[in-house]
């Protein structure tokens, strides 16, 4: 929905008097002819959930294998994939489209997984599956996720890329274990886990 003007501006806008320019002559200034008022859009502004699942996803990787009739694209190879400063690395991904081929709904990918989402989240797994439609990216094997100094690892990590969340569950390998670094006096930081490949995040 159209998101509505705040009351105050509304008020504001009512309240105050047309301004009149000076006149040239002692006489008294005529009122000044109020304006019309300004003709509102109609047309809803996008939700910022609904910008970013409109962003473009670009794929590279060593070989690229295109099944139509499956609505199925899958690359293998140092792939690397990219969506709205959010980069994805795996040795093989299976990108699925819809039934008209020309959108992304979900992606799966295996071995080496490690993303770093927009908002500086850095995580690895053996198995990752993104959804489109939701936003959602989940770790699956192994799976652990670090966020500025802290880190929480599980057995699945759900990441929601439109929010400020994530979900982390334990299985067969284990409980849910996490790790939060209290700010150091000095202004050092620990070491970060190495993770190869060009970052959006400094």
């Amino acid at each position: 929905m159209r998101r509505a003007l705040p009351l105050a501006v509304l008020l504001l806008g009512a309240l105050l008097p047309p301004l009149a320019l000076p006149s040239p002559s002692p006489v008294l200034a005529q009122p000044a002819t109020p304006k019309k008022p300004a003709v509102r859009s109609d047309a809803p502004s996008p939700k910022p959930e609904e910008d970013e699942k409109n962003q473009p996803v670009t794929v590279d990787a060593d070989q690229m294998e295109s099944m139509q009739k499956e609505g199925l694209v899958i690359f293998t190879g140092n792939v690397v994939a990219r969506q709205n400063n959010s980069v994805q690395y795996a040795d093989r991904t299976e990108v699925y489209l819809d039934a008209k081929g020309d959108k992304v709904v979900r992606t799966v990918s295996l071995g080496n997984v490690r993303i770093i989402t927009k908002d500086c989240r850095i995580g690895t797994a053996g198995r990752a599956e993104y959804y489109d439609a939701e936003q959602r990216v989940v770790l699956i094997g192994n799976a652990r996720v670090w966020r500025d100094d802290n880190m929480a690892t599980g057995d699945r990590i759900t990441i929601f890329l439109a929010e400020d969340r994530s979900v982390v569950e334990g299985g067969r390998q284990g409980r849910v274990k996490a790790i939060f670094y209290p700010k150091s006096q000095d202004g050092q930081k620990p070491v970060r886990p190495a993770v190869s490949g060009p970052f959006p995040c400094g």
